[in-house]
């Protein structure tokens, strides 16, 4: 075992998916060790526990899965398990440490961000449970970063991350396994893969792109090879390193080419992708873009067709910003709606306690008990089986669904790489007003409650605060604010604009048609182009 002498490297607090910096970052002297001994240093694992270890397969992953595991040779683990190519998708990591009872896992991947020598990488590190380390310990972590003194390794060759087997680093057994198979069977046994496989075989027909991402390979896997869907049905299959030079985040602008085909002339029934680590989704289907807040209405709504939740949903858990669709199915089902701040390790304590099934994230995040982390396959498998049992198009689910429930028109702007300060300053400003905006009007909407959210867990009774500004209207309608945590440069504004149209009103409207006013209202009330000098967002959802 090797001590290297090392101090604390600035910046290195892990936010809501851990840390997130540009590659070049990363690739610093002592970067990567320092986090990864203080990850190390601080976690709880018994005597002889066992870590896992994968990622997205972007730039840099190899590098520091090499690293990774000749430090935790020197930090005592006894035994590695490594997704094979260094590829594990973020739900499959959860897996793996819940199939395997590992003590946690170090998942690298920055997500949808970019990927490339001049983009971004990531680090997070999962708990016993799979899912993300709760505040307290990503908390303990900085800490440990700001008082670090040395990193262990042991000296050994880089191991062959390309063929299954064992290997032994000093002290450590290291099993190189696959990536897609324990997966992949975990899908078969929540899901009717012989109805799937009927109403492939009866013409069901889908697009599937992986964005060359991670969850190529399962994709093949299960879509094509189990279910029968054609060959060529996943597109953008092969995981780069660059993700073929573009953005891998599921959304109309940098899925392009999937909208394309599903409101093209010769649209096949259903299309789908995901990001870059597999834990996001898209649902499109022809000629009907799915928002994830419906989606996540509409799987719960419809998940008893699934035979893992065949017997009922324990309850239905949504992050603070994502549209209300989801509580009045919970209403209507008799189970409880929980509303918990952004990041899915909210949901974990929930999902431990047995208080949830099914929960969801507007940003293309949904997933349920069957892991830690929101699973994008698994919410295109949900839909599969939706589609395959009640024979109908997305559209027409869709319809039915609102017809029963009301709509609630939604959308994201993102407003990103914002200068920092700018940033700040908005949000400040805002925070400041929002005691004297209830009985104002802005756009004809009039404000009926403002506020800075927080959340108390049921579970652990742990308090976040300062989780997003929210303004509420008379008559439903809201405007959420949040600066967020996964962007590596400047500033993320995200502001969420959600109107509720009763049962009975103009359920086909056009979206920003719908949400015009509020869009105007934002503006007014945040000063969102006097702050920023933006007049339109970066990217909308």
């Amino acid at each position: 075992m090797v001590a290297r002498p090392t101090q604390p490297i600035a910046g290195q607090k892990p936010g809501t998916s851990g840390l997130r910096k540009k590659v070049k970052v990363f690739a610093q002297p002592n970067y990567a060790e320092n986090f990864i001994q203080t990850v190390f240093d601080v976690v709880e694992r018994p005597e002889n526990a066992t870590l896992v270890i994968g990622g997205d397969g972007r730039y840099h992953n190899r590098t520091v899965i090499q690293q990774a595991i000749r430090m935790a040779a020197a930090n005592g683990y006894a035994r590695v398990l490594v997704g094979q190519g260094g590829i594990l998708s973020t739900p499959a990591a959860s897996n793996v440490i819940r199939q395997y009872g590992a003590s946690g896992g170090l998942v690298l991947s920055a997500s949808h961000n970019p990927g490339g020598p001049d983009e971004d990488f990531g680090i997070k590190y999962n708990i016993a449970n799979g899912g993300p380390a709760p505040e307290s310990v990503t908390e303990a972590i900085y800490q440990r970063t700001c008082e670090i003194t040395e990193w262990r390794m042991v000296e050994a060759d880089d191991i062959d991350l390309d063929t299954i087997g064992t290997t032994q680093v000093g002290g450590l057994t290291v099993e190189v396994i696959d990536s897609v198979a324990d997966y992949a069977a975990l899908m078969e046994k929540l899901f009717d893969f012989d109805a799937i496989r009927a109403a492939v075989a009866g013409g069901l027909t889908m697009s599937f792109d992986a964005m060359h991402a991670v969850t190529g390979p399962y994709a093949r896997e299960i879509l094509e090879k189990r279910l029968g869907f054609a060959e060529g049905t996943v597109k953008n299959g092969v995981p780069l390193e660059d993700f073929g030079g573009h953005h891998p985040d599921p959304n109309a602008v940098h899925a392009h080419e999937l909208f394309e085909t599903m409101f093209g002339v010769a649209a096949p029934d259903f299309g789908a992708a995901s990001d870059g680590d597999g834990d996001r989704n898209l649902i499109v289907g022809k000629g009907i873009f799915v928002t994830p807040s419906d989606s996540l209405a509409m799987l719960a709504a419809n998940a008893h067709l699934a035979p893992a939740y065949a017997g009922g949903l324990k309850g239905i858990a949504r992050s603070m910003p994502t549209s209300a669709a989801a509580d009045r199915v919970a209403e209507a089902l008799g189970i409880p709606a929980y509303e918990t701040p952004t990041g899915w390790k909210f949901f974990g304590t929930l999902l431990d306690a047995g208080m949830a099934t099914i929960c969801g994230e507007e940003s293309a995040g949904t997933g349920s008990d069957h892991v830690r982390e929101k699973d994008g396959l698994w919410a295109v498998l949900l839909w599969l089986n939706i589609l395959a049992v009640r024979k109908q198009s997305v559209a027409q689910i869709a319809e039915e669904h609102w017809a029963k429930f009301g709509r609630n028109y939604y959308a994201r702007h993102d407003y990103e790489a914002l200068p920092t300060e700018a940033a700040n300053a908005l949000v400040a400003e805002l925070t400041a007003s929002l005691a004297s905006l209830p009985g104002q009007s802005f756009s004809g909407l009039t404000v009926a409650e403002a506020d800075s959210f927080g959340y108390t867990d049921p579970v652990d009774g742990s308090v976040s605060l300062n989780q997003g500004l929210r303004v509420l209207f008379e008559g439903g309608s809201r405007i959420v604010f949040r600066l967020s945590g996964t962007g590596t440069e400047g500033a993320t504004l995200r502001v969420y604009l959600e109107r509720y149209e009763p049962v009975g009103g103009d359920l086909a409207g056009h979206t920003p048609d719908k949400l015009a006013d509020l869009i105007t209202a934002a503006d007014a009330i945040a000063g969102i182009t006097r702050h920023t000098g933006r007049t339109e967002p970066t990217v909308i959802t």
